[in-house]
């Protein structure tokens, strides 16, 4: 989306609050996020890997707010500035100048990467995460990036509180983010804590975007107290029409990651189901579609090595997400290659 000048990236409707005089950033349309259950329409406001982008000749100023807090990690193209900042109910102007290191050295040693180091990329979330308004860009020259500054490819990826980004430093470190720099690709995230849910309206949205080229479908823990049944038909729904709408996009259908269930930890509540047999239900879904572009991908298979989960044993720390993401993007390399 093309906004004053800048692209906002993994954005999809802006809509404008009068009261606080900002663009508020959504992940998905109003239309969409409405349908879905109190959880997901909640997530889908805060900005995971949300992204403002820009070309400028000198320095640049952001100016920011949100409903709570976020986090803004500044980078030029692939390159971490190191520069953060946490934006709270007041507007906040983010002072960005440009890398003299690397606009000395962008041409000779920088060709061929996926983003060019010209593009300032704000990219929100992380530890703080609330709703962000956009009040206004300034700098010189200002342009939003040209398709040659950006990766020809680009990754959606729908899942839980794993795919949003939960006990992640930044969105970049989540296991999406990983995979997607490992890929060299842009990230479409649309993970949704606590809420992945598979509403076939929001099938029918990933479906119908054509901005994508690969996907990765994590499904879904947030469905255990789910009646198996009702399980397996909004998978089988989701499955067969995201990769139903074109079969030249592969699309990575994940099982349930080991988690404490696995391990013989039974906390208080409702289940649907074993951990193995909501992972068996999906492989019969995955089967039962029919598509050759819909690839069953065992989540204890992309995990191997349960030390790489956090101490709640269910989310993925740093070095679970390292994994995860490494093997799901040479995974996906292989199916995008043929």
């Amino acid at each position: 989306m093309i906004h004053d000048n800048v692209e906002l990236h993994n954005v999809a409707e802006l809509r404008y609050e009068s009261r606080r005089g900002g663009y508020r950033l959504q992940r998905a349309p109003e239309s969409v996020r409405t349908a879905l259950n109190p959880g997901a329409q909640e997530c889908l406001l805060q900005p995971d890997n949300a992204e403002i982008r820009y070309v400028a000749s000198g320095p640049s100023r952001v100016t920011l707010s949100s409903h709570g807090q976020t986090r803004v990690s500044v980078f030029f193209g692939p390159f971490d500035s190191f520069q953060r900042a946490v934006v709270g109910h007041d507007p906040q102007t983010i002072q960005i100048a440009p890398s003299e290191a690397l606009d000395a050295l962008a041409d000779r040693y920088t060709a061929g990467m996926p983003f060019s180091p010209r593009v300032v990329r704000l990219v929100l979330g992380g530890p703080e995460r609330d709703p962000v308004l956009l009040h206004g860009v300034e700098g010189s020259d200002l342009r939003p990036p040209a398709a040659d500054e950006l990766p020809s490819l680009r990754l959606l990826t729908y899942g839980t509180s794993i795919t949003h980004g939960y006990f992640a430093e930044g969105p970049h470190l989540t296991y999406v983010g990983h995979a997607a720099r490992r890929l060299g690709a842009d990230l479409i995230n649309l993970g949704v804590a606590g809420s992945a849910h598979c509403e076939p309206e929001l099938a029918d949205y990933i479906a119908d975007r054509t901005d994508w080229h690969a996907a990765s479908l994590g499904l879904s823990v947030n469905m255990q107290g789910f009646p198996m049944p009702e399980f397996r038909r909004r998978v089988q729904y989701l499955v067969d029409r995201v990769a139903g709408a074109d079969a030249g996009r592969p699309v990575a259908c994940i099982t349930l990651y080991p988690y404490f269930r696995d391990f013989g930890w039974e906390p208080p509540g409702e289940y649907g189901g074993t951990p193995e047999e909501y992972r068996e239900s999906l492989r019969d879904a995955v089967a039962a579609t029919g598509h050759p572009n819909a690839h069953l991908v065992e989540g204890p298979e992309l995990l191997t090595d349960i030390s790489g989960l956090s101490a709640d044993l269910i989310h993925p720390a740093d070095y679970g997400m390292l994994e995860i993401g490494r093997r799901l993007a040479d995974l996906l390399s292989g199916l995008l290659a043929r």
